[in-house]
């Protein structure tokens, strides 16, 4: 449970085309004492005309709308108030890449809507609306950088087969826009596998995978149980699944995906992912923990550098959307780099080298 010491309450905008939809969100909300539904719309050309009047905190924005969607809607927002904004999307494949669309053009975050509107009474999913309003409102809301998405054009090449370097990186709360500004940048040559912990629900991650991977020179995927782990590839947790790596054999190296019990509400948890690289043999591991809630993580780097000596990276507290688990892994006072985000990429190279 997330709980801030503010005296104010947090105003809320709430827009989807859905009556159902504005009352229920609106009935969740309200039942906060620290949150305030200021407002509603149906569209995005209303949603922009209340914004602009009522100046609210937060918005919650279902992607699907008539007259302006809530893609067009985002980007006027971000172009004109700096107000952060989290997206209602459904657990379609279409619904997902919107999403990854919405996530990279500034949203803070999003929340998948059930496929049965009546499990909007649940008390799990009223508790992620009303948790994610509040980080939504307490994060740093930052303006990306202008620039256009282009698909590098680079021949894919795969050095060796079998990696010597393997790169962990866990992330949440703005993590999906964050990544997009480390895996562009990795060189196609690196010696090394990377495995991602994204906190996503199911459906979501292969959505991540696909987006990064049009836009980078290594492959991005969605793991799969019994893989091998290669050189050049970046393999994403999918959303429901624990993500583990197994030595089968000398410098054979293979994804296994288990639906053991969630860790402190996660599954997958960036400390299942660690604590197994911890016990692999392969010459050098490198874990970088980025923006997100909590405290997933921390104990995975405890397991690194107990068992071996690991290169441990932390997102800055200035280029993090929330500064949980940095902060909680920062203060275990393991972590060996301390960047902001635009630098991780180059400190992961320079630790794992490229193949001349």
């Amino acid at each position: 449970m997330v709980i801030f010491d503010e005296h104010q309450k947090i105003r809320v905008l709430i827009v989807d085309d859905s009556a159902f939809m504005r009352r229920a969100i609106s009935a969740i909300l309200d039942s906060d004492s620290e949150i305030q539904v200021i407002g509603t719309a149906k569209n995005g050309v209303e949603a922009l005309e209340k914004a602009h009047e009522l100046k609210p905190d937060v918005i919650t924005m279902d992607l699907n709308m008539p007259v302006m969607d809530g893609i067009e809607c985002l980007e006027r927002i971000r172009a004109s108030l700096k107000i952060p904004v989290i997206m209602l999307s459904s657990y379609t494949k279409e619904g997902a890449a919107a999403t990854m669309q919405a996530l990279s053009k500034g949203a803070t975050d999003f929340i998948a809507k059930p496929e049965n509107i009546f499990d909007m009474k649940k008390a799990d999913l009223k508790r992620e609306i009303i948790d994610k309003v509040k980080v939504a409102r307490y994060s740093k809301f930052q303006d990306s950088i202008k620039r256009e998405e282009k698909i590098v054009k680079i021949r894919r090449r795969i050095y060796r087969d079998a990696p010597r370097n393997l790169v962990a990186i866990g992330t949440s709360t703005g993590g999906p826009k964050a990544l997009q500004e480390i895996i562009p940048l990795i060189s196609p040559k690196t010696e090394a596998a990377f495995m991602l912990v994204q906190h996503m629900p199911a459906g979501f991650t292969k959505s991540l995978a696909e987006r990064l991977d049009a836009m980078s020179a290594i492959k991005v995927k969605e793991a799969e149980h019994d893989e091998l782990l290669k050189c050049a590839h970046a393999y994403i947790a999918p959303g429901g699944y624990h993500m583990l790596v197994k030595e089968t054999d000398k410098d054979v190296y293979k994804i296994k995906l288990t639906k053991t019990p969630l860790i402190e509400g996660h599954r997958p948890s960036v400390d299942v992912m660690l604590e197994s690289v911890s016990k692999i043999d392969i010459d050098n591991i490198v874990a970088v923990i980025m923006t997100g809630m909590g405290k997933d993580g921390s104990n995975g780097i405890r397991e690194l550098k107990k068992r071996r000596n690991a290169h441990i990276i932390a997102q800055d507290e200035d280029t993090c959307v929330v500064f949980g688990m940095p902060r909680m892994a920062i203060a275990t006072g393991l972590v060996d780099k301390v960047v902001p985000l635009g630098q991780i990429a180059d400190e992961i190279m320079k630790t794992v080298g490229v193949h001349r």
